[in-house]
């Protein structure tokens, strides 16, 4: 995801005073010409009285934001001699401006920053100091002030004293161990621990009240943390979106409401901005209340959930977003969600298969794990005493199992393509005799079988196996026994 180089050029000539941006800038660019004249005079530096073109090349990109108020203010500066010109070769600037001067945060410094020169280096505000020190080459010089900048370039050995130094990241342990909170379900436990492990999508269903949300949610004290390459990348796509992030190197966890239109899903919009599924690039998007999302939305996740971005094209622009993003979803059997429990459940049949068909039948397809959680016992409910998952033992040998994943293939099992799994996973014989069977009891096709022997590889991993054996694969299989046709009262 590079940003696009934009040259700012300024040329001071006589005539009654002017002073014109061109270049196909948008109006807050255009507003550019008021804040960096007013920076200038509040700084007593001269400004030209003749007439002032400010040129934003190239000419058919248009251009929008106010990150190019440093650039234009440093350009007049060294047109008007105030400033050596000849330093400005070794660096680039990014940066909006106030009226006095004062240099405010800007989207996008960390990506303009990844497609930076060998020979250059990039001024930012000081605002923009947490992503700067995800560059270990320290060539990003965070500013406070203009007057820095000007600093900067008549002395560049003051640069010295401006460079970031990268800052350690240390761990934030978290203050609430929620899979601990989850009474009960041993085997959706079990099975968030496999998804965890293997990167695979995973969806949970069941009556409301039995814990999906917490585990769904409780799945980031299972990760482990993002490499160094990873966690630039989604600062990168995060700084491409203006935000920021607390904790750099944990893997993002992305919820965003059932009424996400889908730009805010995919991305997209007047310009180009990366949508939830970028945002939980390398992390997980979890999609609360499944059924409730509008089913052409839910759709568009098919493409990224194969090829790992997420591609928009418009009229006005064609941009492509990463989006390794791992699916977790949650939903209710029924609108009233207690289908499973007779004597409770009021909605006829056609209902539940209208409800449950707002998750076409493709998506599905696409969700390696998929897991019934049944109603807690009362007895489970009072008893206070049930003993607390190991969170932090589970969190080991997710860690263990993926570490083990990458060094063998580059990549965890749920990042592989189907034939390649099908072609490299170690089956023993008797593995591979029931999956062959399971082929026409649960009707899978070549993607669901796939995707058993990815989860099976996974479930191998977990036990440091070499080989995945009949209890790995009869494992990954009843991850995909949900009966919806029963519960639809078909079948």
């Amino acid at each position: 995801m590079e940003s696009p180089r934009v040259t700012v050029e300024a040329h001071v000539g006589s005539g009654l005073p002017c002073f014109t941006i061109v270049g196909l800038p948008e109006t807050v660019v255009r507003e550019s010409r008021d804040r960096v004249k007013s920076a200038l005079v509040n700084n007593h530096f001269d400004f030209p009285d003749g007439r002032v073109v400010i040129n934003l090349a190239p000419a058919d990109l248009a251009k929008q934001g106010a990150r190019f108020d440093l650039a234009i203010a440093i350009s007049l500066l060294a047109q008007t001699q105030q400033i050596p010109a000849a330093p400005l070769r070794e660096f680039e600037f990014l940066g909006e401006l106030g009226l006095y001067g004062r240099l405010r945060h800007i989207p996008g410094v960390l990506p303009a920053a990844l497609s930076l020169k060998p020979n250059q280096r990039l001024v930012v505000p000081e605002a923009n100091r947490a992503e700067a020190e995800l560059i270990t080459d320290s060539r990003l010089v965070p500013c406070a002030h203009l007057l820095d900048v000007v600093r900067l370039i008549r002395e560049p050995d003051t640069a010295v004293n401006i460079q970031p130094q990268r800052a350690a990241v240390i761990p934030h342990p978290s203050t609430t161990d929620l899979l601990s909170q989850v009474r009960g379900q041993l085997a959706a436990k079990r099975a968030l621990q496999v998804a965890a492990a293997g990167r695979h999508h995973f969806l949970m269903v069941g009556p409301p009240g039995t814990g999906k949300t917490m585990l769904a949610r409780s799945i980031v004290d299972l990760l482990p943390r993002l490499t160094e390459r990873a966690m630039l990348q989604v600062a990168a796509v995060y700084s491409s979106a203006g935000l920021l992030r607390k904790q750099y190197d944990q893997a993002p966890f992305r919820d965003p409401h059932h009424s996400a239109t889908a730009p805010a899903l995919i991305g997209g919009g007047s310009r180009p901005t990366p949508g939830e599924a970028s945002l939980a690039h390398h992390g997980v998007l979890f999609l609360d209340e499944l059924p409730h999302f509008k089913p052409s939305v839910l759709n568009l996740l098919r493409e990224p959930m194969e090829t790992q971005c997420a591609t928009i094209a418009r009229a006005q622009y064609r941009a492509t977003f990463p989006a390794n993003f791992q699916l977790l979803a949650a939903m209710n059997p029924c609108p009233v969600g207690r289908v499973c429990t007779e004597g409770l459940c009021r909605c006829t049949p056609r209902q539940i298969q209208t409800y449950q068909s707002r998750v076409s039948g493709p998506l599905l397809d696409r969700i390696d794990m998929q897991l019934w959680l049944p109603n807690l016992p009362k007895e489970l409910l009072v008893n206070a005493s049930t003993p607390a998952s190991n969170t932090k033992q589970l969190a080991v040998e997710v860690d263990r199992a993926r570490t083990t994943q990458v060094q063998r293939q580059g990549c965890p099992n749920g990042n592989l393509s189907g034939p390649v799994a099908a072609e490299r996973a170690p089956l023993a014989p008797p593995a591979v005799k029931l999956l062959t069977r399971a082929i026409d009891r649960y009707r899978l096709s070549a993607r669901s079988y796939h995707k058993v022997i990815k989860v099976a590889w996974t479930v191998s991993d977990l036990e440091a196996a070499t080989t995945i054996e009949e209890r790995h694969a009869l494992e990954a299989l009843g991850y995909r026994a949900i009966d919806w046709e029963r519960m639809t009262g078909q079948g």
